[in-house]
């Protein structure tokens, strides 16, 4: 069942989001070459708290960390350490969530460390640009395969693969909600799409091949071909007037 949120429940979600977006660019200017992982997601944390919010993902499903943090071939749910120290070239993704009076935002990024290859920029890019895409659908009246399809046609049209076995979410009082939001065009319309839905919309692609698997330890997401993947997600919310970016800073 897909909730349709009141006014109390979206004020809470703007909440939630401003926290998040703030946190995301704070988080992308610290990112550098020397830099552990781990260094980068206590420091999302602190800054997750300090604005009197929580992070949704730690110990959500047991993961042990506040921010999934996944370099270059990692995908998603990559596990911050403090061996794992970024180095220029590289491209690193941060997906995390905020919790806010029992209400949720869920955003992720992929983000430079230092210079990187135009291949890489290209890719990266691609999945924000994606993103955009997809939400160019996200208007009452129209079907979720709107959204999913433009995304995958976008994707595909700029020659990378989109990853099927994991995909978006409707996101409130909880992170994952019905209905779920695949980045891919689909059999069926999906249901009709109507103002007060929050949806979390996060294109998740491959350079090469999108099949992908989960690594020894249980969390961390990777293509079969070690390839270079990118992330890029917001939480929106569908209104009469179009989508309303709630995990992105204004202006």
């Amino acid at each position: 069942m897909i909730e349709i949120k009141s006014k109390k429940e979206i004020e809470l979600m703007r909440d939630a989001g401003k926290v998040l977006a703030e946190v995301h660019e704070k988080v992308g200017e610290a990112v550098a070459p020397g830099k552990s992982t781990l260094e980068l997601n206590d420091y999302a944390e602190s800054l997750i708290r300090k604005a009197g919010c929580t992070p949704s993902f730690l110990h959500l499903y047991d993961f042990p960390a506040a921010c999934c943090v996944s370099v270059n071939e990692e995908l998603i749910h990559g596990i911050p350490t403090r061996d794992r120290i970024l180095k220029e070239g590289d491209i690193v993704s941060f997906d995390i969530g905020t919790n806010y009076k029992g209400y949720h935002s869920d955003a992720a990024r992929t983000w430079a460390v230092g210079k990187i290859s135009l291949e890489a920029k290209r890719l990266v890019d691609t999945a924000k640009e994606a993103f955009f895409k997809g939400i160019e659908q996200a208007i009452p009246g129209n079907h979720l395969n709107d959204i999913c399809g433009s995304i995958g046609d976008f994707v595909e049209s700029r020659g990378y693969g989109v990853v099927r076995e994991y995909v978006g979410h409707g996101i409130g009082h909880q992170v994952h909600m019905d209905p779920e939001v695949p980045n891919f065009r689909m059999n069926r319309k999906g249901p009709k799409l109507q103002a007060g839905m929050t949806l979390a919309i996060e294109p998740m692609i491959t350079e090469g091949d999108p099949a992908v698997r989960v690594l020894s330890n249980d969390w961390t997401v990777v293509p079969f071909d070690g390839k270079l993947t990118a992330h890029y997600e917001n939480t929106i919310l569908i209104t009469d007037n179009g989508p309303e970016i709630l995990s992105l800073m204004k202006g």
